[in-house]
């Protein structure tokens, strides 16, 4: 397969380093490393503090430098706004001046600017759908009669969600390195994992764990003190344990020692990239069927209830937990695994490099 040299737009705001923000930031890192493996060139755009091994180069620099007089102007909008939509105006403006070199600009992150200003660059520009519908994005797809940019949707899910726009999205499942979530004994409390958000659902994980009478452990980032000093702190017990925003490694042992993974969105989940994990680390997956989840497992590695049901998922937590951990390893390889994700962008590149 040819070479590429490739450039990876990713979010301005968070950086790509362990422990991860959030799913996209381990998706990016993830595509990066991978993609270099298999040879091509790489350079990524993203924020700063990024790990140093993926040789970022960090949005917004140059810095903006504004003025008293237009800080104080009464359409100001918030400074970070601001510097976010200027750093991404930079680099397409960076991008697009000759010669640049790339054979594809894939953007990874959530901003309007790529999707606006594709035209712009002699390269073809290549956006995967994180997301449910954004205004902006909507907007900036709009703004051109014929948008020149190429999509790719992280489930059909999420492509269905954009079709009213974006009618023959590619479907690129995100993926996990099944070489690094690696399986565990298991049998050890059941695991909840993500952002501590609202929309992520861990109260009803809580009390699902609590009625079922299985010990949790809470791990993530979080991202909202006042929302988990009100809603969470207050339900944690010796049974129900914060652990930390975990890295890879240890996420993966934590997983690797569960007996089973609540998922409880309490939106659209675009895709999920826990359950990637969990089943990686061959542990079985309990959790609300909305968004994308059911499209990512299968009755011999989860059990799903109707969303928002709590009493459900306490009782199917049990039966969960006796789900063959090898069977959920089996279908974490056989499709959520980053080769797969990896041959499904590593072709796309190539057919719109031709």
């Amino acid at each position: 397969m040819r070479t590429l040299r490739l450039a990876l737009i990713a979010s301005a705001r968070y950086p790509i380093v362990q422990p991860f923000a959030g799913g996209m930031e381990a998706h990016t890192w993830s595509l990066a490393s991978e993609l270099r493996n298999r040879g091509h060139s790489v350079e990524v755009f993203a924020g700063a503090g990024s790990d140093p091994a993926l040789g970022v180069t960090e949005l917004g620099d140059p810095p903006l430098r504004m003025s008293a007089a237009a800080v104080t102007d009464s359409s100001m909008l918030p400074r970070r706004w601001v510097e976010e939509h200027h750093a991404y105006l930079a680099l397409m403006m960076r991008l697009a001046e000759p010669p640049h070199g790339f054979d594809v600009v894939h953007n990874n992150s959530l901003h309007y600017l790529p999707i606006a200003m594709a035209r712009t660059l002699s390269a073809p520009l290549v956006t995967t759908l994180h997301t449910p519908p954004t205004p902006w994005m909507e907007s900036a797809i709009q703004a051109s009669r014929n948008c020149s940019v190429t999509f790719a949707a992280v489930s059909a899910f999420t492509a269905a969600a954009w079709r009213h726009l974006v009618p023959n999205s590619r479907i690129v499942h995100n993926g996990v390195n099944i070489d690094r979530w690696m399986p565990g004994p298991g049998g050890g409390p059941v695991v909840w994992a993500g952002r501590l958000v609202p929309e992520k659902g861990v109260p009803l994980a809580i009390r699902a764990a609590r009625e079922s009478g299985h010990p949790l452990r809470v791990a993530g980032p979080i991202a909202d003190p006042d929302y988990f000093d009100a809603e969470v702190r207050p339900l944690l017990t010796d049974d129900i344990d914060y652990v930390g925003h975990l890295d890879n490694t240890d996420l993966a042992t934590l997983f690797g020692e569960a007996s089973a993974t609540l998922v409880t969105p309490c939106w659209d989940e675009p895709y999920g990239l826990v359950v990637a994990e969990s089943l990686a680390c061959g542990t079985p997956v309990c959790g609300f069927a909305r968004g994308a989840l059911p499209e990512l497992v299968t009755e011999d590695c989860a059990r799903l209830v109707d969303s928002g049901d709590v009493s459900a998922l306490a009782r199917a937590i049990g039966e969960t937990t006796i789900l063959s951990r090898a069977k959920a390893r089996e279908h974490a390889v056989s499709t959520c695994s980053h080769i797969a994700m990896i041959d499904g962008y590593e072709q796309m590149y190539t057919e719109l490099a031709a």
